[in-house]
């Protein structure tokens, strides 16, 4: 782990890489969201550094676990708590500040803000008072989780925590059963193994899935297979540690009957040309462009319409 002098906060802003302190920039005044390593601390972006270096106030989740992070990198700024338990206080006063031409960098445990924590308040408020907010992209947990699933990522959907009670857990499930996305949950380690149980009774066991625990960490574990084979492996298995994302691949798309097509087809066309009706159903239901613009025209012609 690097070791730097750092400055005070009337001193010069700067952060430590390697044996290198580097000045920070000054900020124009803001709301930065920040994001900031999932585990592994080497994950921070240059920019995130720089922002948080130069920020007149760093916005926590939790201060301790943040001084970590803000002591590898030999970073100095005050520091204020923002959690779910104190927004109703803490808010104004950030939003004050920033009204009073201050910079505020807000930064989670884990990860990018506002990704189940109560930040998107803050990011509302200050919207709302005509203050510029700038996100700092880096790490997510439910893209690393998805880009390693080798589940669809062309459309997901990040679902958050599933509710603690069994049945509102099953309510939210049967909601989430027909998105057509890979669907993206965080879960504790204790309730894994039945919030499994609950996806293999509301989504079906054959549904590809996968578990990603403590990604970017020593132990990182992306564990694939349907949600039965999970659900029976977790079943059997301890309770894991960690922080643990799951992914449960989109329902496989069944064919669709002839009916739906020449209704999808009737709609589409009543509002473009055949020809574009014809690509954009092919594009709906992955048939072929030309044979559905004849079975269009056969529909026109049944019902007196022709003309293409």
């Amino acid at each position: 782990m690097e070791k730097a002098s750092v400055t005070g906060e009337t001193g010069k802003r700067s952060y430590v890489v390697g044996q290198a302190e580097i000045a920070a920039r000054p900020l124009e005044p803001a709301l930065y969201l920040v994001a900031t390593p999932i585990g592994n601390l080497a994950d921070i972006t240059l920019r995130a550094l720089e922002t948080l270096a130069a920020a007149d106030i760093v916005a926590c989740e939790d201060t301790r676990v943040s001084r970590v992070l803000l002591d590898r990198y030999g970073i100095r700024r005050r520091t204020t708590a923002y959690h779910e338990h104190n927004a109703g206080e803490a808010g104004p006063k950030l939003i004050a500040a920033l009204q009073a031409g201050q910079s505020v960098a807000l930064i989670s445990d884990a990860g990018t803000p506002l990704v189940s924590d109560p930040g998107y308040r803050l990011v509302g408020e200050a919207l709302d008072h005509g203050i510029r907010v700038v996100p700092i992209p880096g790490p997510s947990a439910p893209l690393a989780a998805l880009t390693a699933s080798g589940l669809p990522s062309d459309a997901f959907m990040f679902a958050g925590f599933l509710p603690v009670k069994s049945g509102q857990r099953l309510t939210r499930l049967e909601a989430l059963k027909a998105v057509p996305a890979t669907l993206i949950f965080f879960e504790s380690p204790r309730r894994l193994a039945d919030s499994l149980v609950a996806m293999v009774e509301a989504l079906g066991g054959q549904r590809k899935a996968a578990i990603g625990r403590e990604l970017t960490k020593t132990f990182e574990e992306m564990r694939t297979g349907t949600l039965q084979a999970l659900a029976d492996h977790y079943a059997a298995a301890d309770t894991p540690k960690g922080e643990i994302v799951v992914c449960v691949g989109p329902a496989e798309a069944k064919a669709d009957e002839p009916e739906d097509i020449d209704r999808l087809l009737l709609s589409l066309a009543a509002e473009m040309p055949a020809s574009k009706a014809a690509a954009e159903a092919a594009k709906m239901t992955g048939g072929q462009k030309q044979a559905l613009y004849r079975r269009l025209l056969e529909l026109k012609d049944a019902s007196g319409e022709g003309g293409g």
